[in-house]
């Protein structure tokens, strides 16, 4: 089984404390265990204690391990030394929402690429100039570390971590497991500038779901229109809203999406899964593939697939 510890660093938000538990809990590859410097009750920002009863010896020999909370406080000493420990052993380390300020004050993200809840990622930036902090981003990796925004940012991040283990299919079970979306990709803006119209509080999600069983399709800003039945300018601004994303920038990532999980789970030839994902041609497959993750489809297959 893959071992996942959980660090958690108050003050923590309970949410946050059970997204381990919900994204990786529920599936028998993996061993979850949650653990804090001091066992016992750990208080959380404005909701109710969290009782905590391993100590940080869950770590030991883990295979990943995610440091949770501390809203940019200092954490314990002995948290970031297990923190080194586990790093310089070889496991995979990640963060989710403000457990980034743990690995920078461990040191970890000095000279990478990190990011963390939009509204702390310059007082990160300004405590640990060594890092290149990019607060307009889902998630990041850099020279294996992981860091991942706020709230649903740190589901994706999970997700994205399931997926390199065991492929896409395997990640898009534990999202439907957990009701939310499929895997997003990291560089998708974390924050929206524009917000939903208020006059009716209407969503676009069924138009989204509906347009997901239809990628292998031709797909326009007027079919999408149509189904949600409204104009193409609200469709454009409504869905950038939801998602970060224009309409066709939104359905590319889907269909890409879509490759990527017929390249891991079948043995469909190139021109079939460029057909089926909707990308057309498998000149396009390899264009918008190698673009997403610079891998060819060919070499995509060959190393992903023997994570089935």
């Amino acid at each position: 089984m893959h071992r996942v510890a959980a660090v958690i660093v108050p003050p923590v938000l309970s949410f946050d404390v059970s997204i381990p538990l919900m994204v990786f809990g529920d599936d028998s590859r993996y061993d979850v265990r949650v653990c804090t410097a001091r066992p016992g009750p750990v208080p959380t920002v404005g909701g109710p204690d969290v009782l905590v009863t391993d100590g940080l010896d869950a770590m030991d020999g883990v295979e990943t391990v995610l440091a949770v909370g501390s809203g940019g406080e200092e954490a314990p000493p002995e948290v970031l030394d297990a923190l080194r420990k586990a790093a310089a052993g070889g496991a995979r380390i990640a963060s989710l929402c403000t457990g980034a300020f743990v690995l920078a004050q461990a040191g970890l993200l000095d000279g990478r690429r990190a990011t963390t809840h939009w509204g702390l990622a310059a007082d990160l930036a300004a405590r640990f100039p060594a890092i290149d902090v990019r607060p307009d981003v889902l998630f990041v990796e850099d020279g294996g570390i992981f860091t991942s925004a706020g709230a649903a940012a740190a589901i994706d991040l999970c997700l994205h971590l399931i997926r390199l283990d065991y492929g896409a299919a395997v990640a898009n079970a534990a999202a439907r497991l957990a009701v939310v979306s499929p895997v997003r990709p990291g560089g998708q803006a974390q924050f929206i500038e524009t917000p939903l119209p208020p006059e009716r509080g209407t969503s676009l999600a069924p138009t989204r779901a509906w347009a997901l069983e239809r990628l292998d399709r031709p797909l326009t800003l007027a079919d999408l229109a149509g189904h949600a039945r409204v104009s193409v300018r609200t469709l454009t601004r409504r869905f950038h809203a939801e998602t970060g994303l224009s309409p066709l920038q939104w359905l590319l990532h889907r269909r890409v999406d879509r490759a990527r999980e017929l390249l891991e789970t079948t043995e469909l030839p190139m021109d079939q899964v460029a057909e089926k994902s909707g990308l057309g041609s498998p000149d396009s497959l390899r264009k918008h593939l190698a673009g997403r993750v610079g891998l060819t489809p060919t070499a995509y297959r060959a190393s992903f697939t023997r994570m089935g």
